[in-house]
């Protein structure tokens, strides 16, 4: 629905006003204090192949030595097909960058975020992990918190930044987490149906 209003241009008014609105009297700039934009571009790495790179690396060796190989398997598979799909979605779509001058370098294009999705499939799933190996309520809803916080920092910087509109942010938290949440589903009802052939 929103991939439909983006390019039907119905979503142009609400992205260039929050845009505009992030801005300081040189367009080229951010509002706010230097180190602000230094804290924002710090934030936004956190979403980068790079850095989800190493997190899904350390998250992958983790489990292989807790002898959790099909989890392992699995993480992969989940960050690696976002990455996929991401650019499948990128490449289909080819929404042109703002025009607002970047204080950051990009690479492809716009719609959805990259760095919004990735984030949210990474995080969300490490989260999910951390939460499903404690038994603890308030430990389950520290890690989960933790994990939306970070997919939502990254997305503001993006914004903050005018490296990407609102809705590109929008679109890939919505396919970020859809991706998480299937996959973490998937992962479920495989881990349960040796359970249940025992039960039956």
């Amino acid at each position: 629905m929103l991939a439909e209003e983006v390019l039907e241009g119905d979503t142009t008014k609400f992205d260039l006003a929050i845009m505009s609105a992030l801005r300081a009297a040189d367009p080229a700039y951010p509002i706010g204090p230097p180190w602000l934009q230094e804290a924002a571009r710090d934030v936004t790495s956190v979403g980068s192949v790079v850095f989800l790179g190493f997190v899904l690396l350390a998250g992958a060796v983790y489990l292989l030595l807790i002898h959790k190989r099909a989890l392992a398997i699995w993480m992969a598979v989940a960050v690696i097909g976002g990455e996929l799909l991401g650019t499948i979605l990128k490449l289909s779509f080819n929404r042109p960058r703002p025009e607002i001058p970047h204080v950051t370098r990009v690479f492809t294009a716009s719609f959805p975020s990259g760095h919004a999705m990735l984030s949210a499939i990474a995080f969300l799933t490490v989260g999910a992990l951390l939460s499903h190996a404690n038994q603890e309520l308030r430990l389950k809803a520290y890690f989960m918190s933790i994990a939306v916080f970070l997919t939502v920092a990254v997305g503001i910087s993006r914004v903050y930044l005018a490296v990407h509109y609102p809705t590109d942010v929008l679109a890939g938290w919505c396919i970020g987490s859809g991706w998480a949440i299937l996959c973490w589903t998937v992962a479920l009802w495989f881990q349960e149906r040796p359970k249940r052939g025992l039960e039956t």
